[in-house]
């Protein structure tokens, strides 16, 4: 394992805006640079570096982080290649925290089954290849749907053969169980073993990086299942990979628009029309995971699936998916094609011209969306119209905040007849979860308070190590990142002076090492300063130097890192500070300048029935007094 304080010494050194630039043309503009997006398809720049604060943010797709990230989402380094290409360009050494006998012996073993894997998987390729050209049948079949002889080699469709154990001829140690792990090779209960493809055009699927995972297999003769795709192995997981994208990249990038289609064959066939810029998910749902790997590429997508159940049934699936990830600046649109249609017969039958004008007029998802509902309830009855809203409840609150969810909101009010203010508190009402407050005469600074967190901001600030509950509290199964639903952004939600002190140690993280005692309990106390108290515990532990570098320590999937995300727009847009110790000073003092005020209110209310309330009322008031910078009385 890297240890975190290597990380933190190489982003001190390495310059955010050197490794970007030898990826994207950036020009100067004010105290950042600029340019063209490489994780999206745009013609006018909106890519932004930050030399002073060593971050990359993307007003466009959203893409921010540090020189790690960017090499890890742009190239496809893992994360360990990624630090030894940093570190290398710097003249540092990796490190590597010493781990155990079993767990060396592990990390090499997954390391020989990767390399062998892929070994297996590039040799079966090879010989699906050359198969294909000597299989008339096969050939005759490509021709017969339409497909070149160059479409066919750049996608690297082959020829499986009929033998039960073709294979066999190419792995003379056909019963090692790696052929069978790499999905290859199937074995019977009984202990027989065959080739997984049989009598099948191949399709080598690739991840973004251009290495063979997995393939896929069509039949070209009567016979069930028609398609069949390799099984999930270490390589090869249905719900991340998507087929055709390593080879459509330059494509998608040149029409600023990906086509998601159903299979691989309207993949390549729609490449002989010249409609190069299509993708297909390998036999299931659309996921999360397939969202965020689209949105990489371009911001414009357009799904297309036949026109039948299954289709449909497939394309609100793709719907439900992408809901979370829409911005004002996405496109979803979603073509239907008539029954008994795929892309590639609708091409055959009617002309490439056709479908390139249906794809102009796909539907966009939000008529889709409102469009689907409506038709599932009597719209005309006061019944069906609340139960539309009932229906429309958990989707809408998947879509982030911005003009598009504003723009559906309203439609939909419309539709079921309510105003949009009544539909909006009807969306709001679901039950929330508060955090648990402390009573107001407990949060005064001047008053100490035995708190948990508190002590584990003490505990931060003096070992280095963070003793808080873990704020991983909506990371998905297996790693997937989703967006927090309405409920859950509601609980993220950050007041105005939580976002002022929060840019504030962002941009100077040197202010850690000057809070005072009595600042860290106001902020360990203040129920609506939970995320600064995060950020201060994040930064002791880690000694991060700047913003990108705090970016690249936070959990990735916590409700912080959600939060910073957020901020990622004003960071860029904030002018350094001539005096940032004075606004953070300044910015504390009107939070206790409030607690003070609000803490006499409840005092007041109560009657100042006894001595020990008229002690501290008047306590407060010279505090307040104090804050306001006026005598005392």
């Amino acid at each position: 394992m890297i240890p975190d304080s290597f990380i933190q010494e190489l982003l001190a050194r390495v310059d955010v805006a050197d490794v970007v630039g030898r990826y994207v043309t950036l020009r100067k503009a004010g105290a950042n640079l600029l340019g063209l997006c490489p994780f999206h398809s745009e013609k006018t720049p909106s890519f932004t570096v930050s030399p002073n604060k060593q971050f990359y943010h993307c007003f466009g797709c959203g893409a921010h982080g540090s020189a790690i990230s960017f090499l890890i989402e742009h190239t496809g380094a893992t994360f360990p290649e990624a630090v030894q290409t940093l570190a290398a360009s710097v003249g540092l050494s990796v490190p590597h925290e010493p781990r155990s006998p079993a767990q060396q012996a592990a990390r090499k073993q997954r390391q020989r089954q990767t390399q062998q894997h892929h070994h297996l998987l590039d040799t079966a390729q090879a010989h699906y290849q050359a198969q294909l050209k000597e299989s008339p049948d096969a050939i005759a079949y490509l021709k017969q749907r339409g497909l070149s002889g160059k479409v066919a080699a750049y996608y690297g469709l082959g020829w499986s053969g009929g033998g039960r154990q073709a294979l066999s001829a190419v792995f003379p140690e056909y019963d090692s169980s790696a052929l069978v792990e790499c999905g290859l090779v199937i074995e019977a209960d009984d202990g027989r073993r065959y080739d997984r493809f049989r009598d099948r055009i191949t399709f080598p699927i690739r991840n973004v990086r251009g290495h063979i995972v997995g393939f896929g297999g069509r039949l070209i003769r009567a016979g069930e299942p028609k398609y069949l795709n390799s099984p999930e192995t270490p390589l090869f997981q249905k719900g991340r990979e998507l087929y055709g994208l390593y080879e459509a990249r330059q494509a998608i990038r040149r029409e600023a628009c990906v086509l998601i289609v159903e299979g691989y064959m309207d993949v390549v066939g729609l490449a002989c029309y010249g409609i190069d810029y299509a993708v297909a998910t390998l036999g299931t749902a659309t996921t999360a995971d397939h969202i965020q790997r689209l949105l990489r590429s371009s911001n414009v997508l357009i799904f297309s699936f036949d026109g039948d159940r299954a289709g449909q049934a497939a394309a609100w699936r793709a719907l439900e998916a992408s809901l979370a990830f829409l911005r004002d600046d996405v496109v979803v649109r979603f073509l239907f094609l008539p029954d008994n249609h795929d892309p590639d017969s609708y091409c055959q039958e009617h002309g490439v011209e056709a479908f390139r004008e249906a794809l102009s007029n796909a539907v966009p998802l939000s008529r889709y969306l409102l469009d689907t509902l409506s038709s599932r309830h009597a719209m005309d009855e006061a019944e069906g119209r609340a139960a539309c809203v009932h229906d429309a409840k958990p989707l809408l609150a998947k879509l982030p905040d911005g003009s598009l969810r504003i723009q559906i909101e309203r439609e939909l009010a419309d539709r079921v007849r309510l105003t949009p203010d009544e539909l909006s508190a009807m969306l709001a009402a679901e039950p929330q979860h508060e955090p648990t407050h402390t009573s107001q005469s407990q949060t005064f600074v001047g008053q100490p308070v035995a708190s948990e967190q508190h002590a584990a901001v003490q505990a931060a600030s003096q070992t280095g190590v963070s003793n808080t509950p873990s704020t991983s509290a909506y990371r998905s199964k297996q790693g997937q990142q989703v967006r927090p639903s309405r409920r859950q952004r509601q609980a993220l939600a950050v007041i105005p002076m939580a976002k002022r002190l929060l840019r504030l140690l962002l941009t100077h993280p040197e202010l850690i090492t000057h809070i005072n005692d009595q600042q860290l309990e106001m902020i360990t106390q203040s129920p609506n300063l939970k995320w600064v108290r995060e950020l201060i515990v994040l930064m002791h532990s880690t000694q991060a130097h700047h913003t990108g570098a705090l970016l690249q320590a936070v959990e990735p999937d916590s409700e912080l890192a959600e939060v910073l995300r957020g901020l990622s727009t004003d960071l860029l847009e904030q002018d350094e500070l001539p005096s940032p110790q004075a606004e953070w000073d300044d910015a504390l003092a009107r939070i206790e300048l409030e607690l003070v005020r609000t803490e006499q209110s409840n005092l007041i209310a109560s009657g100042l029935t006894t001595q020990a309330d008229r002690e501290r009322y008047q306590h407060l008031s010279k505090r307040l007094a104090q804050l306001r910078g006026a005598p005392a009385y």
